[in-house]
């Protein structure tokens, strides 16, 4: 009895030091002369940059009007981001059937909350609808043709929706791919392993802006006569394609970390080769490099940009329409500010969610 209660108390977790406020400032600003005067430095740079940065973008700022007359003040311009929000976040798609981008979008909220909720039972059901259905659903109503719904031409998407679309299409396609091919890479037959080499190096050889080009330009010459595919189709085949060979190398690098003292333990259980992929070295591969695919999936949410050489206007590039525009010219920084502050809000929401998802699986990575 004394000896269970021993082990009790030694089990305890110790009490957790509070430090006070002037202690806590001492040790991480002012513990040395060196820290004390970066410290200094850095308060007054905030104090020369955050009083005018405030009065520039809030109290200096124009925020009412429907014209480029009412920016009189000498500070932004938001009556500009006001007048082209929808055209922002719609591009060029037709005003009264943009209720069906909004019905697509909510439909992806509602299957996709039940996933980020922890105690939720059945989440494969959620996840087959993401995978299977919600797809031919969102692409009929973003396009239309059918059951009363008329046709909206990928030349019209833009904006925020065409961001979203490319960069959703772009992660959930290259991942899978990325992860056969990093299987192919270290696989035992020459030939498979060979032709996945070379198709990895192959694409991470060329820029994406490369890629884009001959995807919309030259690969119509290589098809077959009266053979045609969308511009839109092109460029998410070929960052899909492009992508994948950058999360080949990132899922390599988990499948490496697994000791091989995993594989033997599998194959002495029986296992074939795809079930102790499936159910013992991916899974811990995977949650080893959490890290790397998230900052692949950032990379590619950024790259969307880059669809504007190819005649597709996303977030940044239909802000840069709208700043060309006679009548708002001189005010495309207040644009690009909400365009650089779109980006932010995507990619920092993937950062911390991924953060969370180290946290939860237990990775042994840094916890904030």
């Amino acid at each position: 009895m004394a000896r269970a209660q021993d082990s009790q108390r030694i089990d305890t977790a110790p009490p957790r030091l509070r430090l006070g406020p002037t202690v806590w400032l001492k040790r991480n600003f002012f513990s040395s002369p060196l820290n004390t005067a970066l410290t200094l430095l850095a308060l007054y740079l905030l104090y020369q940059w955050i009083p005018p940065a405030v009065s520039w973008l809030v109290l200096d700022a124009d925020w009412q009007g429907q014209s480029r007359a009412a920016c009189t003040g000498d500070g932004a311009c938001w009556v500009f981001v006001k007048d082209r929000f929808s055209q922002f976040i719609y591009g060029f798609y037709p005003e009264t059937e943009r209720w069906r981008v909004n019905a697509a979008f909510a439909l992806l909220a509602l299957a996709c909350a039940p996933l980020f909720i922890r105690r939720v039972p059945g989440k494969r059901w959620p996840v087959l609808f993401l995978l299977f259905v919600y797809p031919v659903v969102a692409w009929f109503l973003f396009l239309g043709g059918g059951f009363g719904l008329p046709p909206v031409e990928t030349r019209l998407w833009g904006g925020l929706m065409l961001t979203l679309i490319i960069a959703g299409i772009g992660m959930v396609a290259s991942l899978p791919l990325g992860i056969l091919l990093a299987l192919g890479r270290q696989s035992h037959m020459p030939v498979v392993r060979g032709l996945c080499v070379a198709f990895i190096e192959l694409w991470r050889a060329v820029p994406l802006i490369t890629v884009l080009f001959m995807a919309s330009v030259m690969l119509p010459f290589f098809l077959p006569e009266g053979v045609n595919f969308d511009k839109l189709l092109r460029a998410l085949i070929g960052i899909s394609l492009f992508q994948s060979a950058y999360m080949a190398e990132v899922v390599r690098g988990g499948l490496q970390a697994i000791p091989r003292g995993q594989y033997e333990a599998a194959a002495a259980l029986g296992l074939r080769y795809w079930q102790i992929m499936g159910l013992v070295v991916l899974p811990q591969a995977l949650r080893h490099v959490i890290p790397g695919i998230v900052n692949t999936f950032i990379a590619l949410f950024k790259d969307t940009t880059l669809v504007l050489i190819i005649g597709l206007f996303d977030l940044l590039g239909i802000v840069q329409a709208a700043a060309t525009d006679p009548e708002w010219l001189g005010f495309a920084v207040e644009g690009y500010l909400f365009a650089g502050l779109g980006f932010w809000v995507f990619c920092f929401g993937m950062s911390r969610y991924s953060q969370h998802l180290e946290r939860r699986l237990a990775t042994g990575h840094g916890q904030d």
